[in-house]
């Protein structure tokens, strides 16, 4: 299945990256790894929270890691095509995953 940027809109990606971000930031360790592999401080989340290039790293990383991926979805109670929609949205991918 091929999931394409115009499936979701702009703002719901947003937001969705947010949850994400929150996700991530409930759990020390999954928020370090982040920040670890997107080379950026702990601090300075804060600042670059809203910026669109922190949202398109923020769901990169999430699509980068399937079990992640999965547990995410789970947790929002959405499907993971969705997620892979809002990333497209955002600029992330490509990225193809049949969820059947």
């Amino acid at each position: 299945m091929t999931l394409r940027r115009s499936d979701q809109s702009k703002g719901g990606a947003e937001q969705m990256a947010a949850e994400v971000l929150a996700f991530l930031a409930g759990e020390e360790e999954r928020l370090q790894r982040f920040a670890a592999l997107a080379g950026i401080d702990l601090g300075q989340i804060r600042d670059i929270a809203g910026q669109p290039e922190f949202l398109t790293a923020i769901m990169e990383h999430l699509m980068g890691d399937e079990p992640l991926l999965l547990a995410f979805a789970a947790h929002a109670g959405v499907r993971p095509e969705a997620v892979v929609r809002a990333a497209h949205a955002l600029g992330a991918g490509p990225w193809e995953r049949d969820f059947a």
